[in-house]
């Protein structure tokens, strides 16, 4: 009995819930699954497979067995591919995550430029919010916005700025005034990014004025009715005009260009810290002779430094 055949003939027939799918599936006889499933069953001891005239299915030991089984053959397919990928042309899957609204607004447009540019591989996008575990999620490379002082463990690459302005709609400013300085904002409704704490968590923006550069920073507390881990909804509610928002200019600069937001406090950068807070790649330090994690990388340097309006 070929193992690595039977075992990979065992997650197609677990995945299809048959023998005669399994063999469609596979382009082999119907009988000659059967047969492999019997000798390993044999070779095991043990029933993997219930089965009836309708369907077949796992038993608890085919279950658990499977499980096993399919890290154990992931885990060989990534090495394979990681020997073929340590060459110059890029190959194979890479799985990357992203953000939701960044995903949506500044990788999505490039991604067809990228495929075309490495016809080999096979882009895995996954969109999440939450910092995934690179090992754990099986993650090639992370698109992240923050500090990469938190990924010390990885190996990071800045891919853009993340520069962020103050905006309000011309119908909030029209009700609710214009605010001229950083203080003014305390007597405004703010809307404002979730970090983690509840409505009444403390939120302070902080600013320094332009040109000038030993002038002390200016931190101002701000409070408002709308709190979420959604840029989208923040975006929608300041077009709305419920409020002013601190957002990033990736997400907002088109809505200024066009003049359905004003950006607010010009002569103050919202982003005193720019170091604090950017666009960069993180990757395992086992990838760092990928190809395919190489090229991507590069490609997203070229793609994301210059703004979306550039």
């Amino acid at each position: 009995m070929d193992k690595f055949l039977a075992l990979n003939t065992l997650l197609e027939v677990a995945d299809a819930g048959g023998f005669s799918k399994a063999a469609q599936r596979l382009g082999v006889a119907t009988s000659s699954v059967t047969r492999l499933m019997d000798s390993l069953e044999a070779s095991l001891g043990t029933a993997l497979l219930t089965r009836t005239p309708r369907k077949v299915s796992l038993t608890d030991a085919g279950i658990a067995y499977v499980e096993q089984v399919g890290k154990v053959l992931d885990d060989l397919a990534e090495a394979d591919e990681s020997v073929f990928d340590s060459g110059a042309s890029p190959v194979g899957s890479l799985r990357i995550s992203v953000p939701s609204t960044y995903s949506r607004l500044r990788l999505a447009p490039h991604l067809a430029a990228f495929l075309s540019d490495n016809p080999r591989v096979f882009l895995d996008v996954v969109v999440a919010d939450h910092f995934a575990d690179l090992a754990l999620d099986r993650i090639d490379v992370a698109i992240r916005i923050g500090s990469p002082d938190r990924d010390a463990n990885l190996i990071v690459r800045k891919l853009a700025s993340n520069l962020r302005y103050v905006v309000a709609s011309h119908d909030y400013l029209e009700r609710c005034g214009t605010p001229e300085t950083p203080q003014a904002l305390e007597a405004h409704e703010c809307l404002r990014v979730a970090y983690g704490g509840g409505y009444r968590s403390r939120q302070v923006w902080t600013f320094r004025q332009e040109g000038v550069e030993q002038r002390a920073e200016q931190r101002v507390e701000v409070r408002g009715h709308l709190l979420s881990n959604s840029l989208d909804i923040l975006l929608e509610a300041v077009m709305a005009g419920r409020g002013i928002a601190l957002l990033p200019e990736w997400l907002v600069g088109a809505e200024i260009r066009a003049g359905r937001l004003m950006r607010l406090l010009q002569n103050f950068d919202a982003s005193p810290h720019r170091d604090d807070a950017v666009v960069y790649a993180a990757y395992l330090p086992n990838r760092r002779h990928s190809s395919k994690v190489r090229s991507l990388v590069q490609f997203l340097e070229a793609r994301l430094r210059t703004s979306p309006e550039g």
